[in-house]
């Protein structure tokens, strides 16, 4: 349906927006969690984050791909099948995954200073805490960032081509 593909862009953006924000939100957690010391007795520690992307089947890229070009049957050269000769059954493509699919994965490494004093300190004195590289972190975040942006680009120029074509 015309509609859906018009507001296809918007979804698309709106999923790597998710996605970025999810990047930056994993990212913010490793930093301000990278000095929790792992406790002593065992209780619950802060585990190193990341996020998983997983790409869109591409099955569901050809049945978007064959919805969409069905929709563009003619019934007169010059204009578009009407939804009703369909059942008026309206579909919501937005429902059909547009975009990755995100999982936060966790991992156990630890990296170990020697602290004796420190109260979270094993009998050798070694304290253990998340394993986390500030500057690959940051590095992460600042590029989660641009492509967040960029995604809000492709959205303020959609709206713009829509915008335009309603003043024609």
């Amino acid at each position: 349906m015309l509609p859906d593909r018009m507001f296809s862009t918007f979804q698309t953006a709106a999923k790597g927006l998710a996605v970025q924000r999810e990047k930056i939100a994993v990212s913010s957690r490793n930093i301000a969690n990278a000095n929790t010391s792992v406790p002593r007795d065992g209780g619950k520690s802060y585990k190193t984050q990341s996020v998983q992307v997983t790409a869109v089947d591409p099955n569901n890229f050809r049945n978007l791909l064959q919805d969409s070009m069905t929709t563009l049957n003619r019934t007169h050269p010059r204009h578009l099948e009407p939804s009703e000769s369909r059942g008026g059954v309206v579909e919501n493509s937005g429902s059909k995954g547009y975009g990755p699919q995100v999982s936060i994965a966790e991992s156990e490494n630890v990296r170990l200073e020697y602290d004796p004093n420190h109260p979270d300190a094993d009998e050798d004195g070694m304290v253990h805490y998340p394993d986390v590289d500030l500057v690959q972190e940051m590095t992460r975040m600042v590029t989660a960032n641009r492509l967040y942006e960029a995604n809000l680009s492709t959205i303020e120029a959609e709206k713009e081509i829509i915008k335009r074509s309603l003043e024609i």
